[in-house]
């Protein structure tokens, strides 16, 4: 759909935020959003007003359009996925019964080595009419190989399509080692509007890299790095809606030479850094065999010089305490992914641990370990994995994640997490206007035939708490009437 941008334009209704972990912000009034060169900000706001009328004459401004929420419904700051993986999205959901190791040989490296432009996984993938080309209409079919980057086109556009149609206005995606596919990401999540901070995979380590699917040697490493980094830079200067993110996968797929020269690449660029650390056990073992020398998986990184205010680490499960101050030392972050780290069997992130060591944690989908691209997904299983974590730990109820901390993980978390506090997340002049459009179905106006389109049924006795839970727990993409990022439009449900 075509990016409609306004100069400015002003939104009235209802606005709800978590701007605090214990926190549920509920008002109604406007709010002013002007626009230049596509930046949308909140100029103005007013918890007053009632009225179009009224907002224009407060805002002293001439004819400009005025957005309502639905009556039934509300404005939400828009979600920050800080951890994804866009190539892996055709394997959402597909993850056998296999753990983290033998889901990355079995699933991961493959599906990522075909969305590329080289290799043999790339260069063998095949179909006819959208199917495997010996299986369509049970008829054998005569192969022909896939255009790589038509491949990462088709994949790229989707994910970036359906996370926004999920309110997710931020994401921190993984790319692939192919650096003409990683800028087909770049290229595509720039066209269609959503904030995205971009990563080319790097990964050289012989030993536990697959021959179709690494870098030769760490020079190749650092160079296609840098030709992916220029390349979103050139799209987009200033970094306001899309930068480029420093990615070794994760320690086992890097030789040291590539962690420290990518360490060194992120400090003389400033730019930010994203991995994995401590995701599962026999990853935390591999890594001890692998850098003997290293006091932990932490402080491989730290070695590194990849720990710093600007790095997300994801997962963070297996941590020890040594670990924990290191990671505050450096003032780095974590993105808490509790659906792949139940899917892939990995354990329980101690959040609330982490959260009061003084390290700033958001959410991320984790896609593909993680099933859904859905935020709101992640929100819940934070607060179902929290449970599960204070049942194991006797019953303790510290450790609970509730519905608006899960929230403000899921945003001003998410805020911290990407070097954007005080920049998105909430409903203060200034702030950027990325922001969904949340409408709930009321049972009146389905009986009248309108509405009951979506999983959320109000009964009109919920206070506005309760219907906020009620979202959380049962809502989906069908709730998100429309999405704005930086003031653009970007999505709408027809």
């Amino acid at each position: 759909m075509a990016l409609i941008v306004d100069k400015q334009q002003i939104f009235l209704g209802r606005f709800i935020s978590a701007p605090g972990p214990n926190d549920l912000l509920i008002r109604e009034g406007a709010v002013l959003v002007s626009s230049t060169n596509g930046h949308g900000r909140i100029e103005k706001t007013s918890w007053t007003v009632r009225s179009s009328d009224e907002a224009l004459r407060l805002f002293n401004v001439g004819n400009v359009s005025v957005i309502h929420s639905p009556m039934n419904g509300f404005f939400f700051p828009g979600f920050i996925d800080t951890h994804i993986h866009a190539p892996q999205y055709p394997n959402a959901g597909i993850f056998g019964k296999s753990t983290l190791l033998d889901w990355l040989t079995t699933y991961t490296f493959p599906l990522e080595a075909s969305i590329g432009d080289e290799g043999p996984a790339a260069e063998s993938a095949v179909v006819a009419n959208g199917m495997p080309a010996e299986a369509t209409n049970g008829q054998p079919n005569k192969k022909r190989k896939v255009e790589p980057l038509s491949r990462a086109k088709t994949v790229y556009d989707k994910v970036i399509s359906r996370t926004l149609s999920y309110g997710t206005t931020t994401a921190s995606y993984f790319a692939t080692i192919s650096v003409p596919a990683t800028n087909v990401l770049a290229d595509l999540a720039h066209t269609k509007g959503q904030r995205a901070y971009i990563g080319r995979v790097c990964m050289d380590h012989p030993e536990t890299c697959p021959d179709f699917y690494r870098d030769e040697t760490p020079e190749q490493t650092i160079g296609s790095a840098i030709e992916s980094i220029e390349h979103i830079q050139n799209l987009d200067p200033k970094g306001n809606l899309l930068a480029p993110i420093v990615t070794p996968r994760f320690a086992p797929s890097c030789q040291a030479e590539s962690l420290a020269r990518l360490g060194q690449l992120a400090q003389d660029r400033n730019l930010r850094v994203q991995t994995h650390i401590s995701e599962n056990t026999g990853e935390v073992e591999l890594v001890k065999t692998l850098f003997p020398d290293r006091r932990s998986y932490a402080d491989v990184y730290d070695h590194a010089g990849l720990l710093t205010d600007r790095t997300i680490l994801a997962h963070a499960i297996h941590l020890s305490d040594n670990e924990i101050s290191t990671i505050v030392e450096r003032k780095s972050k974590v993105s808490h992914c509790p659906a792949s780290n139940s899917a892939l069997g990995s354990g329980f992130c101690p959040v609330r641990k982490l959260l009061d060591a003084g390290i700033d944690v958001s959410l991320g989908t984790d896609v593909s370990g993680g099933y859904s691209v859905s935020m709101l997904e992640s929100v819940r299983q934070a607060c179902l994995v929290s449970r599960q974590l204070g049942y194991v730990n006797g019953g303790e109820k510290k450790w609970n994640i509730g519905v608006t901390e899960g929230l403000w993980l899921a945003t001003v978390g998410g805020a911290k997490c990407v070097g954007m506090e005080g920049r998105l997340g909430g409903f203060e002049e200034g702030m950027f206007w990325d922001v969904q459009e949340i409408k709930l179905d009321d049972i009146d106006s389905a009986e009248q035939g309108v509405g009951c389109r979506g999983p959320v049924d109000i009964f009109g006795w919920e206070n506005w708490e309760e219907r906020v839970d009620k979202w959380v727990w049962n809502g989906d993409d069908r709730n998100v009437k429309r999405v704005w990022v930086g003031g653009r439009l970007v999505h709408e449900r027809r």
